[in-house]
């Protein structure tokens, strides 16, 4: 369903300009002046991507992997390492990537998606977002406000709600957060919606009380429909890099993830963790966000992220 695709390419390649300036530009001064490509500058390389967030097991796998297809290849230009890396670091991103609620989103009604993540990482901006792309496709969509612990969660989603011409279900700060989801549901279903977006409370530090509270919430939902949810989205703030990896690991020990939300890639050098991430947790990016506005939540799409990331500004051409 192309219909859902929000890619901008020039924004994305100026939201990464952070990221490509610590791997790609380090890269190309690398290789620059070197007479020929041998072990030595295959080693500098790697240590480029192990030090820039991508992580020591994606950048040494990067790496040996193309040490194996530069043996074969007759161009052993400077160029050609950094096509061959630029392709094993987007087939990593594609071995996960499963796209399925564009696949899936029309053979259920409502498609319900539930968003978690830590207070800061951007989740409830990134629901309004997520809402306003739904929306633009045609797509009747509901919020349930289900992180009832934060008076201030309330009142911004409601903000980001009416920015995206969507409905949001709401309670009283301190209410049964399932409640709110229940509720949200039995009007979705009245209402034939198309998608309902849940959010949750972001109280990592409490793990067990999180994890049942997320179970509470699953089964109330699925009392108006068998098969919610759908999809759980995990949103990880970009800009904490490894932090963002621990964030992923401790949400999968309480509840199943299906996809990750990387936010806030446009302020920071540290856009290389999305490799390491899906890499580590196995589980497909869906959406980036490159800024703060409504329509800066992209898509993601592993060709567009490593083309944007290598772009021809940060790689100049062999002369």
């Amino acid at each position: 369903m192309n219909l859902f695709k929000n890619i901008n390419f020039d924004k994305l390649k100026d939201g990464l300009s952070k990221t490509r300036d610590k791997i790609v530009t380090k890269i190309n001064e690398t290789i620059t002046g070197k007479a020929k490509l041998d072990e030595e500058l295959l080693e500098e390389i790697e240590e480029i991507l192990i030090t820039s967030d991508i992580g020591f097991d994606v950048a040494s796998k990067v790496i040996e992997n193309t040490r194996v297809r530069l043996r074969v290849e007759k161009d052993r230009s400077k160029l050609n390492v950094i096509d061959a890396i630029k392709e094993e670091l987007e087939k990593l991103l594609n071995s996960y990537d499963t796209n399925s609620e564009f696949n899936r989103m029309d053979k259920f009604k409502p498609y319900v998606i539930l968003v978690i993540g830590v207070n800061g990482a951007g989740k409830t901006t990134t629901i309004g977002k997520l809402a306003h792309n739904y929306k633009q496709a045609g797509l009747n969509v509901i919020i349930g406000s289900a992180d009832t612990f934060r008076a201030a969660a309330n009142e911004q989603l409601e903000v980001w709600a009416k920015r995206a011409g969507v409905e949001i279900i709401q309670s009283t700060t301190g209410s049964d957060p399932s409640a709110v989801a229940f509720d949200t549901m039995n009007i979705a279903k009245k209402k034939n919606a198309d998608v309902v977006l849940i959010d949750t409370a972001g109280r990592l530090h409490t793990k067990s009380n999180l994890m049942e509270e997320l179970k509470k919430i699953k089964k109330v939902m699925s009392k108006v429909v068998d098969y919610a949810p759908n999809e759980t989205f995990l949103v990880l703030d970009g800009n904490t890099g490894q932090n963002a990896l621990i964030q992923a690991e401790k949400f999968r020990e309480v509840t199943d993830i299906t996809g990750l939300i990387i936010t806030k890639l446009d302020g920071t050098a540290k856009g290389g963790v999305v490799f390491q991430i899906c890499s580590q947790q196995k589980v497909p990016v869906k959406y980036i966000g490159v800024g703060e506005g409504i329509d800066d939540l992209q898509t993601f799409d592993a060709q567009s992220f490593v083309s944007a990331l290598f772009s021809s500004d940060g790689v100049q051409q062999q002369g």
